[in-house]
């Protein structure tokens, strides 16, 4: 609280103040009631003059701004948690087009191997048909 007295001109004037024991109007910073309670304290709207027309229009664009910055705060985290989801539907069909890949590969040395066990088998029973003619001939001579 500030106070005043009249005093002489031709005396010397000494001031002084502490802001320890203020006892002005003004509540300490931290029991101002928080309009904003997910705003940091320092963006906070300050409680306005009520007799200042200016205070009072100070104070509606204040809080016109910290609720437009709430908003923003509240898309950006509605916006990175729709990021995190697409990073990870993207690290998933990375790896769906890794196990395609290697399921292709797979499908590729699966096929020759089914080639060439194919014509192994013809071989085999080309071999075998002659091994019967061969036995049937024998047969027929002895």
């Amino acid at each position: 609280m500030i106070s005043t007295a009249r005093v002489p001109a031709d005396k010397p004037v000494r001031i002084a103040f502490s802001l320890d024991n203020a006892a002005d109007d003004t509540p300490p910073e931290d029991t101002i009631p928080l309009v904003f309670p997910e705003l940091e304290q320092q963006l906070q709207p300050l409680p306005p003059c009520h007799d200042s027309v200016e205070s009072m229009q100070v104070y509606k664009q204040h809080c016109q701004i910290a609720e437009e910055y709430r908003e923003v705060k509240k898309e950006i985290a509605l916006l990175e948690e729709r990021k995190k989801e697409l990073i990870a539907k993207l690290d998933q069909a990375e790896k769906e087009k890794l196990d395609a890949a290697q399921l292709a590969r797979e499908f590729e040395a699966l096929t020759e191997e089914n080639r060439t066990l194919k014509l192994a088998q013809s071989q085999c029973v080309e071999q075998l048909e002659k091994l019967r003619i061969q036995y049937q001939k024998r047969q027929g001579s002895s």
